[in-house]
């Protein structure tokens, strides 16, 4: 029976996509979002279904192949299902987000003419996310992963007819080429070394061959975990956008809004750490690999959180928040405080979700105006949009209470009871980084809905609150973005939820140390409002208050003192400008200079040109001695034989 639920969990999106995509004008617009809905509202049920029975101890996890697709050396390539309590946790985030985007998109793109194609996009979306975190094997993961950047590549440039969106998913696209070339070698290196791609074999056999050393270069060993879990890193970079492979995210704005909110709060971009948190039992033999994602995760929260101060578009404000959140998973991860990294995962599905969704009801508001300095005053036209994006926009600061605060606390102080290398440099950036989220957050925040209605007249005069399907998901998201904290806190924290689903050393067990302050939600709330973290959100909140509202004369003055920072974070690090203007031209460069090289000189120009000019001169040489004068072959017989005389006479 078990088998059957999940076969169901999976498909029943796949089959909504197939309907609506090539059935979309004989169903019409409402059959289109109506089965998508109703196939992802059955994955939501069964997912919980399944998450329920786990904790009710009524299942008991579950690990089999559906069918084999191939045996190769031994080695078998599978479909096949991994259901613990981290897989079944990931899946009924996955699908109740999916079933709020899709009963969203039903208001934002009722006006749209590819309706019935972005059903079946993120319908198909939903289904190769559910295939990446219930697989068992990393072929199956890799189908996974594969799938979402293909389907986010279609999403992002839905609107095929805008350059700047063709631009976005090609450079999502090539960007996270990049970190699946890394994934892969990884994925290469774990079958080479452990002869297997099915999770349980690999991480039973991991103590044994990742003492191993392999020579990247000649002469400079590496430990076999080390570069096994390096490279899966590198995966991780590109999916769940790390520096430096986090530049395509920003750009993937170009997409419609609902499409914002389900890659960047709960599928694609958290791919990356869900993957990570799966192969704790590889990453935890090596506490190298652990410090480059301790570096990399601490790296991305603060840095990228600072680029989400000078934005001014609503959307790229929420998704810049998403890469400094997507750090702190990373952080936590890289800690190995794996259970909070997931705990953040789910809080920052539920609010981050929220926050898009609230801005995409902003823009239908403004006729799909998305520049905040254009706005203001909009709390007294959109009463339900308002109260939720506040609710919102505390979990994503960590105020006290709302979900964000325990997940992001949790994290903080795993940090800073790490031992891992690097972790006193991601102490210091993940609590400069509380400061800055909460001044773009806010700024953002005041700038939409309080101060001065900067916004034309003609838009003044049509602003009202968006419809009920609109509002709806905004009102259940921004349930859980309050309550999911104080409802499962200690469970997930320290009282081993996860089991034998994430894999912890005995000396890398911080979250026990967090838990010495106290473990109960009551308990980790106490503690939060005398820590560091509350003080210093609290600064970022009134900083904006005071720039943003009380004083906004001030803010002419102070740009001016930090111009030179402000162009910095306005140009994005020069991160474009380097891969534009450097990298990709090199690298086009490269690959003009060898298939001039491989394809011109050598395939044309010597194997397939030269042979055949080789034929062609050897035929032209014996073509010459073809005369058809009877002596001349009579005169070639004769000292061809002389010559055969004269060799048997020397050999004798």
């Amino acid at each position: 029976m078990m088998e059957q639920v999940l076969l169901a969990i999976v498909l029943s999106p796949l089959a909504a996509a197939v309907i609506a995509g090539l059935f979309g004008r004989v169903i019409g617009r409402a059959g289109a979002h109506w089965i998508t809905i109703l196939g992802v509202g059955a994955s939501f049920l069964l997912s919980a279904w399944v998450l329920a029975g786990l904790l009710g101890g009524r299942l008991e996890p579950y690990d089999g192949a559906v069918y084999t697709w191939g045996i190769s050396d031994g080695v078998r390539m599978e479909v096949g299902f991994l259901i613990d309590r981290l897989s079944a946790l990931m899946m009924t985030v996955v699908t109740f987000v999916s079933l709020m985007v899709h009963v969203y998109t039903v208001g934002y793109m009722r006006e749209d003419p590819g309706y019935q194609r972005f059903f079946s996009y993120i319908s198909l979306f939903t289904f190769a996310m559910l295939m990446l975190v219930m697989a068992n094997n990393f072929l199956q993961l890799f189908f996974g992963w594969e799938a979402v950047g293909v389907v986010s590549y279609l999403l992002i440039g839905f609107w095929f007819k805008r350059p700047t969106a063709i631009h976005a998913n090609l450079k999502a696209f090539v960007v996270n080429r990049v970190g699946d070339f890394g994934f892969l070698l990884g994925i290469a290196a774990i079958l080479s070394l452990a002869g297997s791609l099915d999770y349980a074999e690999v991480f039973a056999s991991a103590p044994s061959w990742s003492r191993q050393t392999v020579e990247v270069l000649a002469g400079r060993p590496w430990d076999a975990a080390t570069l096994v879990c390096v490279l899966l890193f590198v995966g991780a970079m590109g999916k769940s956008a790390q520096v430096p492979l986090h530049v395509w995210l920003p750009d993937s704005m170009e997409g419609p809004t609902p499409i914002s909110a389900l890659i960047h709060a709960a599928t694609m971009v958290t791919a990356g750490v869900f993957m990570v948190a799966r192969m704790s039992p590889l990453f935890e033999l090596s506490t190298t690999a652990l410090s480059v994602v301790l570096v990399i995760g601490a790296t991305t929260a603060f840095f990228m959180g600072l680029l989400g101060l000078v934005q001014n578009d609503i959307k790229r404000v929420v998704a810049y928040s998403t890469l400094s959140q997507l750090g702190y998973m990373m952080v936590a991860l890289g800690a190995s405080a794996y259970a909070a990294g997931i705990f953040h995962l789910g809080t920052h599905a539920f609010f981050k979700a929220l926050l898009f969704l609230a801005a995409g009801s902003v823009i239908i508001a403004m006729h799909h105006e998305q520049d905040i300095r254009k706005m203001g005053g909009l709390r007294r036209y959109m009463p339900v949009t308002y109260w939720t994006a506040l609710i919102g926009s505390l979990a994503l600061i960590g105020f006290p209470g709302f979900s964000g605060f325990f997940s992001k606390d949790a994290i903080i102080e795993a940090v800073h009871a790490s031992a891992i290398p690097g972790a006193r440099y991601a102490y210091l950036c993940v609590l400069l980084g509380v400061f800055v989220t909460a001044l773009y957050t806010f700024r953002m925040f005041f700038m939409v809905f309080h101060g001065k209605e900067r916004m034309d007249e003609h838009t003044r005069s049509h602003l009202k609150e968006s419809p009920w399907v609109v509002t709806l998901p905004l009102v259940l998201l921004a349930i859980p973005s309050v309550v999911a904290g104080w409802m499962t806190e200690q469970a997930l924290l320290f009282d081993g939820y996860f089991g034998s689903s994430i894999h912890v050393s005995e000396s890398h067990d911080v979250l026990s140390t967090v838990g010495e302050h106290g473990t109960a939600p009551s308990a980790f709330l106490v503690h939060g409002l005398s820590g560091y973290p509350f003080f210093i959100a609290m600064a970022g909140l009134a900083t904006a208050w005071l720039l943003y509202l009380r004083r906004p004369d001030m803010l002419p003055q102070a740009t001016a003192r930090l111009r030179g920072i402000i162009r910095l974070l306005a140009n994005k690090y020069y991160f474009d400008d380097l891969n534009e203007k450097v990298i990709a031209p090199g690298a086009r460069g490269l690959g003009k200079g060898l298939w001039k090289l491989g394809d011109e000189i050598l395939i044309d120009g010597l194997v397939v040109n030269g042979s055949a000019r080789m034929v062609g001169w050897l035929a032209g040489v014996v073509r010459q001695v073809q005369t058809g004068y009877l002596y001349h072959y009579a005169f070639a017989m004769i000292i061809g034989l002389a010559l055969m005389l004269g060799w048997l006479l020397m050999k004798g």
